[in-house]
């Protein structure tokens, strides 16, 4: 077969042995890709086989047609060193080659993207899309293909993590993007193919050494994943399975969690179940674990409103965090752990959900069975903060602590001090339910200790911390009997002081103002009558008791000594007949004092806070308004005075005004009395 060549314009004679494909510049199974050109004006493809996975328009080589002479094909530059007889020089122009076309063309890939022929591309993906008619996913892999092939720029590591969240993508024009945009929505229904497609490639390229950078598969990637993210989140499983078989090797991972990550930073669900279902699992890995805990700090600083979350992270993934981010020797390192400690928050606010009043009565158990004493410091803080929390908020917690109590009794001296501890921060309300559970909690120590069963020491600080709050809830009593003892010592004092300070009862305050209000003469009568009456008992006494006495001790004495013959028998007969029913009787006694030991201070705490409440109402509806009423009618009572007394209110003047008020109501009782009779005889003198 004979061919021109493209530089020289001489003919050159091909053997027939040798097989299209020998050289191809380095590149192996690929240079059969480029074999595509055009004869006698016409587009030629070999059909026969079925396209491949990984065969594309762009790689079956659209890019690599030479320019046509005489209307005959002419093999590419990259074929004329096949003709020398040494056999190893076609390697070696492989190798020196190769890496030319590969990698490193430009020194970064703002440059490349700045070089880049975006009308080249859009003709190169017209003709694909006229030569592959109803085969969407061809034209979608030229695309990948292409853009992966003109932006060679030195590799970057594999989650990109010097860069914002969305480069490369961020990098491409906008131009390009409207091509890449209008391309996805013309194959929607290809895209999830495509998306394995651009993954598999990008696995593929990492076994390479050197292999092609993967910038145009990941604008790819990022370009589906922004308006599709449920491409991924669908098939999770299937991505774990493909994470797991290639857990040996680090930089593949990497690389699928990162494709897989896309998903998240335009939808913050979507994201959640890629980190749940994709990084979790990994977290524990020495070599993924920096980028998974990165990547979810990345996503809740993206996503500040937690509310499109709620509900996703159960208390299945909600605890394994838990322990990563306190338990201390864990697979994660101190600055990755301190880095989850901060992130914890508000993963627990995404665990508890829109309603923590009806759903944290279920995470209540774990928490309470991690918080034992030898608990590190970090982690029994924060469980004793979520405990209280759980107390606080949901209602049914604190059932569930009374079921857990027996068996958890270390866990529960702990949650028990740290109440006593913050009881004055805990809500009112909350304070009253838990007082009901607190003394089931002291009635069970009681059993324990008298039954011997479970670690005495225990059962007994935790019945210390029941006192204690008890006695918090209860608050502090009022001291009744020594404000009762204060009272009259303190009148007798100020009597003694006002006594002293006057010389004499007369001359006091005190009797001065006995004498003024007639109290002492009408207190001085009544002592003389209680004395004369008292003299009148006493002589009467001596008179009759001794021969009243006499009397009844012989009626009496016979009958009081056959009832007391009596109740000795009736004694005895039940001490021999009753013994097991007294003996209970005096069991269920004793039990029930001790009940009432315990509710009865409470019961009276209550009624005394009720009629402080009651009080509290009298004197705001009741006494405040009578006091202003009756001061109301003082200061009119006054101005009255003033006005009749004109102007000097004197003791004469109101005991003239106070006879003419007597008199004028006698006179009226008189006239309504006489009017009343002279109505009365008239009735009966009709009758």
């Amino acid at each position: 077969m004979a061919a021109k060549a493209a530089d020289g314009g001489r003919w050159e004679v091909v053997k027939k042995g040798r097989r299209p494909g020998a050289g191809g510049g380095g590149r192996g199974a690929g240079g059969d890709r480029r074999a595509l050109g055009e004869a006698n004006g016409v587009w030629k493809y070999d059909l026969t086989p079925p396209i491949q996975t990984t065969s594309t328009l762009y790689e079956r080589g659209f890019e690599k047609i030479m320019k046509r002479q005489n209307k005959e094909q002419v093999p590419p530059r990259a074929v004329e060193p096949k003709k020398p007889a040494n056999k190893k020089q076609p390697k070696k122009v492989a190798m020196l080659t190769n890496p030319s076309q590969k990698q490193g063309r430009f020194r970064s890939l703002e440059e490349a993207l700045k070089a880049l022929d975006v009308a080249a591309l859009q003709k190169e993906l017209d003709k694909s899309q006229s030569v592959f008619t109803g085969n969407p996913s061809v034209w979608l892999k030229d695309l990948a293909s292409y853009l992966n092939y003109k932006l060679q720029a030195p590799r970057s590591e594999p989650t990109l993590s010097q860069h914002t969240h969305d480069y490369p993508y961020s990098l491409v024009s906008r131009e390009l993007r409207g091509i890449i945009r209008g391309l996805l929505t013309k194959a929607a229904g290809s895209l999830e193919l495509f998306f394995d497609h651009c993954l598999f490639t990008m696995l593929q390229e990492l076994d390479k050494t050197p292999g092609e950078s993967l910038h145009g598969y990941r604008i790819c990637i990022q370009a589906i994943l922004q308006d599709k993210p449920k491409i991924v989140t669908t098939n999770l499983g299937k991505f774990l399975e493909l994470l797991r078989s290639h857990q040996s090797r680090p930089a593949k991972c990497l690389t699928i969690m990162w494709a897989l990550g896309q998903a998240g930073f335009g939808n913050f669900t979507e994201g959640l179940k890629v980190w749940l279902g994709i990084m979790l699992p990994v977290l524990g890995i020495k070599s993924l674990s920096p980028f998974a805990i990165a990547y979810l700090d990345r996503l809740l600083l993206m996503h500040p409103n937690l509310s499109k979350g709620f509900g996703m992270i159960g208390p299945k993934d909600f605890f394994p965090l838990l322990d990563f981010a306190y338990m201390p020797n864990n697979s994660l390192t101190p600055s990755l752990q301190e880095q989850l400690c901060q992130l914890f928050p508000r993963l627990k606010v995404l665990a508890f959900g829109s309603k923590p009043e009806s759903t944290l009565h279920i995470y209540f158990p774990s928490f309470l069975s991690r918080a034992t004493p030898s608990c590190p410091p970090e982690m029994k803080k924060q469980l004793l903060s979520s405990l209280t929390q759980c107390l606080t908020v949901d209602p049914l917690s604190a059932s569930v602590w009374r079921q857990l109590y027996p068996k958890h009794l270390s866990q529960s001296s702990l949650l028990l001090e740290h109440l006593l501890r913050s009881w004055e921060r805990i809500p009112k309300k909350t304070q009253a339910s838990l007082q009901e559970s607190i003394q089931s909690f002291k009635v069970t120590n009681q059993e324990l200790l008298k039954k011997g069963i479970g670690n005495t020491e225990q059962v007994v600080t935790c019945d210390t911390a029941c006192k204690g709050l008890l006695q918090q809830a209860q608050g502090p009593r009022p001291p009744w009997i020594w404000l009762l003892l204060l009272l009259p010592i303190s009148a007798v004092g100020l009597l003694c002081y006002d006594l002293q300070s006057h010389s004499s009862f007369q001359a006091s305050l005190t009797g001065q103002l006995l004498l003024s209000s007639g109290l002492l003469p009408a207190g001085q009568y009544i002592c003389a009558k209680f004395y004369s009456y008292g003299l009148q008992g006493y002589s009467w006494l001596e008179e009759t008791l001794p021969a009243c006495s006499s009397h009844l001790s012989t009626v009496v004495r016979p009958s009081l000594q056959l009832a007391w013959a009596y109740t000795n028998a009736t004694a005895s007969f039940l001490s021999a007949h009753c013994a097991s029913h007294l003996a209970w009787f005096n069991e269920n006694l004793t039990d029930t004092y001790q009940r009432l030991q315990i509710q009865l201070p409470d019961a009276l705490h209550q009624l005394l806070r009720y009629l402080k409440e009651l009080l509290l109402l009298l004197h705001q509806s009741v006494l405040q308004p009578a006091w202003h009423l009756l001061l109301q009618a003082l200061a009119q009572a006054q101005e009255h005075w003033h006005e009749v007394c004109r102007g000097e209110v004197t003791w004469n003047c109101i005991k003239t005004q106070l006879s003419e008020a007597a008199q004028w109501t006698w006179l009226c009782l008189q006239d309504s009395t006489v009017a009343f009779l002279d109505w009365a005889l008239a009735m009966i003198s009709q009758q």
